[in-house]
């Protein structure tokens, strides 16, 4: 009964406004050759690619069933200069909610803010290197896009 109580205390509702996480928004890794490594995924793995080089993988948000969330998948070309300042061969993109609050946090926590807070027509975006050097995206989608599919989450 414990158990069940922590789990529920712990769960996201509908209407939590805390500046957190919320999910994985897309992975993004260099490729040595980029159209070589998309057709492989498409070939043996079945990924389509969309019009913006990448992949949807589209799930339901189990707060708001209404809502459709999409994870980005996509292959760049090694040495994109969208991963900078890493020197990494990956970087996730998380969803976030409150990206404003969340920056606030980051900021009073010492994080290394890579750029400002950007809104595109599917969300707003900041980039942020957590203490391995990896950049990390975060994105919070905008409300009126959230019953969409096939958006670009990324703005690279």
């Amino acid at each position: 009964m414990e158990d069940s109580k922590k789990q529920t205390d712990n769960s996201s509702s509908a209407d939590d406004t805390t500046p957190k996480v919320t999910g994985i928004g897309g992975i993004f890794f260099f490729s040595d050759n980029l159209e070589q490594t998309k057709e492989w995924y498409t070939k043996n793995l079945g990924i389509e690619i969309n019009d913006w080089g990448s992949s949807s993988f589209e799930s339901r948000n189990i707060n708001k069933p209404q809502e459709i969330n999409s994870l980005q998948w996509c292959p760049f070309k090694k040495g994109d200069e969208y991963f900078s300042p890493s020197k990494k061969d990956f970087m996730i993109n998380y969803r976030v909610q409150n990206i404003e609050g969340l920056v606030n946090k980051l900021k009073e926590n010492g994080v290394t803010i890579v750029d400002n807070i950007e809104t595109y027509d599917y969300g707003k975006f900041i980039h942020i290197m957590d203490a391995e050097g990896n950049k990390i995206e975060l994105w919070e989608p905008l409300e009126s896009i959230s019953d969409q599919t096939d958006e670009k989450a990324t703005k690279g």
